[in-house]
């Protein structure tokens, strides 16, 4: 017989042991986030690490960039006395890595330096310019987003119906169209009709709502044709699901088979491209505000370019890429919040 041992025996043997599980699980465990919070901190990082990127891609691209920019705001005739006591007073005889901390380290007090041809804090030049910008892009997003939705729901009804090859051809042929011209040369046909042959609108300026509308249009009617596409494909498979056949087995009005049934299931994938669009249009604002002469950051951008004004360039480049990081993630935060899911299935 095997002697068994007392109690207090085989509690202190198997003291250890559970002390040694209830360490174990609580480093395998641990404070766990929930998926949203999880989410949430996987796209800050993303962004943090993307912005990084920028600094530094933009910082050292702008360098590389042939010609000097001390003798370009000095103009020709410049002595090479104040060149390179100019080009001392800047910081610019420094090495490049060195040049490079001292920016990185002004960027993160907030300051982004004083423009070389102006003079000017580049942090007042953009304070006063940044306005335009964003009301140019922001009502330019909301115009495609209001007009594509119905847009785009409206054809894949209409493709629906018997005889839809002649209006799949008219539909497709003009939402194609509209995705596949320049934004630029589209102003450029807006102007020549609505400013030059019919004076209805004017054809440069911003202050007023008649000024807005050429350059409205011609930002978002591409982003309005992409995004209605989108929306009719999308629209066109909800279409022929079951529970829309039930829906319209209840005869229930049209409106409310369509608001409630059809849109919530294709608003993800809605959402997702119109937070990409609505990027790619702050970022198209540059060449916008040009040619419609708007005292947006792209009326800076342009010309600082080609007089390597560093600080301006860099500023600008920075601003822009926190608009575009941003606008992504208030859009994954508004997909999570309409499909919890995308916190789970997101990598």
């Amino acid at each position: 017989m095997t002697a068994t041992p007392p109690p207090a025996v085989a509690d202190m043997a198997g003291a250890p042991t559970a002390a040694l599980a209830v360490r174990a699980e609580g480093r395998v465990r641990g404070p766990q986030l929930s998926p949203r919070a999880a989410f949430l901190l996987r796209r800050i990082g993303r962004l943090l690490v993307s912005l990084v990127v920028v600094v530094v891609a933009s910082f050292f691209l702008v360098h590389l960039v042939p010609g000097d920019p001390v003798r370009a705001a000095l103009g020709i005739q410049a002595s090479p006395e104040l060149v390179a006591a100019t080009r001392t007073e800047l910081g610019l005889d420094k090495p490049i890595p060195v040049q490079f901390l001292d920016y990185v380290t002004n960027l993160l007090r907030g300051d982004f330096g004083d423009s070389i041809r102006t003079g000017r804090p580049v942090a007042e030049t953009i304070g006063q310019r940044f306005p335009a910008t964003v009301t140019l892009g922001v009502l330019s997003f909301l115009v495609a987003l209001l007009a594509a939705v119905p847009i785009g729901i409206g054809a894949a009804v209409a493709l629906q119906r018997p005889g839809r090859k002649l209006a799949d051809a008219l539909i497709s042929g003009t939402l194609g169209m509209l995705i596949a011209v320049p934004g630029f040369l589209l102003a450029v046909g807006l102007i020549a009709l609505f400013a030059v042959q019919l004076r209805w609108l004017p054809a440069a300026g911003w202050g007023s709502p008649q000024d807005a509308v050429l350059p409205i249009l011609a930002l978002a009617l591409g982003p309005l044709a992409y995004l209605a596409r989108i929306v009719q494909v999308e629209m066109s498979g909800v279409l022929g699901a079951t529970y829309m056949t039930t829906a319209r087995a209840k005869r229930l009005p049209g409106r409310l088979v369509y608001l409630r049934h059809a849109l919530p299931n294709i608003i993800t994938a809605s959402l997702t491209v119109s937070g990409l669009l609505l990027s790619g249009m702050i970022a198209g604002t540059v060449l916008i505000e040009t040619i419609f002469a708007i005292p947006g950051m792209g009326g800076v951008m342009v010309p600082a370019v080609g007089a390597k004004d560093y600080p301006i360039v860099q500023g600008l480049v920075v601003v822009y890429a926190l608009i575009i990081l941003g606008v992504n993630l208030i859009v994954d935060l508004i997909l999570v919040t309409v499909d919890p899911r995308s916190s789970i299935t997101e990598g």
